[in-house]
């Protein structure tokens, strides 16, 4: 996956103008692809940002999507490889934390830096690779410093780093977020103990936000888009029992904290996204359909009130 998003940020970078992006090089030789900090970026950036969150294993498309009396601009995303693509590359596990820095990583670096030792257990997953690509979500561009830091926790020098990054309440950011929709799915599956290597192949569906006036707005739109406007297929390598059970507790709606705008829940508990209950992140609809029997199992509804109420809003 490394090298499939390698490639991609080649294509990208010899493309930069045309796609709005910024592409530099930090004294230690990291690559930095800007999406929207300094540039505006646009539907082509989010793509791309999708694309490489998960490794080049998940093909992104704009689709029109109608929820409720609304019609909206969506993304459709699907792969073959979920557990690869979705879990050990577009989840967003690995914390970013040298002194004075904070983001979120995505993308198949962290296949290589493996610091997520539990999760990356449980996938049997892992990637020897000699340059890797990580995604961030952040107004602030990763420095020398950082791309230290990555280098030394992945085990290759910083000058086989590509950084791309883009804030939230930016066009490519809210793309490359609600292009989780089948990831949110499967994090949730795994945190209800559910194998997720046993699912096969993947599709979801969700509505584009619109560009929030700030970042904290921005997380509430799009987590909302799939909370409350998200859909999700996969195919499972489990008998009918297993994915009855799993399909009732999957959706975004089987969590104690569903029901309102997630800026509104965010300020219910202080600004402290660690006191949410981790069963809301999920998609609001779900399909899942045994590939031993057949049999499709359907849960959860979508939400065209709370999902209008948050990206129509101030």
């Amino acid at each position: 996956m490394n090298e499939r998003a390698w490639a991609l940020a080649d294509a990208a970078a010899a493309r930069a103008d045309e796609m709005r992006l910024a592409v530099s090089t930090l004294s230690s030789g990291a690559r930095v692809l800007d999406a929207g900090i300094g540039v505006n970026g646009g539907f082509a950036a989010g793509r791309l940002l999708a694309q490489l969150c998960m490794g080049g294993l998940g093909e992104i498309d704009y689709v029109p999507l109608t929820i409720g009396d609304e019609t909206w601009a969506g993304v459709q995303v699907w792969t073959d490889h979920p557990a690869e693509c979705c879990m050990a590359s577009q989840y967003a596990g690995w914390a970013i934390n040298p002194q004075g820095f904070f983001a979120m990583g995505s993308g198949p670096l962290r296949a290589k830096a493996r610091v997520e030792k539990e999760l990356f257990s449980k996938l049997g997953y892992a990637e020897d690779a000699s340059r890797g690509v990580l995604v961030l979500e952040g107004r602030t561009p990763p420095t020398d410093d950082v791309a230290e830091w990555v280098a030394r926790k992945a085990g290759i020098a910083p000058g086989q780093i590509t950084f791309a990054v883009a804030p939230t309440a930016s066009v490519a950011g809210g793309v490359q977020i609600v292009a989780r929709i089948i990831e949110t799915g499967l994090h949730k599956m795994e945190t209800l103990g559910f194998d997720v290597t046993r699912v096969v192949s993947a599709m979801g569906t969700a509505p584009l936000p619109p560009v929030a006036k700030n970042d904290m707005r921005a997380i509430g739109r799009t987590n909302d888009c799939v909370l409350y406007g998200g859909r999700a297929r996969y195919t499972v390598r489990a008998d009918d029992e297993k994915l009855a059970h799993l399909a009732e507790r999957l959706p975004s709606s089987s969590s104690s904290d569903y029901g309102t705008p997630f800026v509104e829940i965010f300020r219910r508990y202080d600004n402290d996204f660690y006191k949410i209950d981790p069963m809301l992140f999920s998609p609001a609809e779900v399909w899942l359909t045994s590939a031993i029997t057949g049999r499709t199992f359907h849960a959860g509804h979508l939400n065209p009130a709370v999902l209008g109420a948050s990206l129509l809003g101030n």
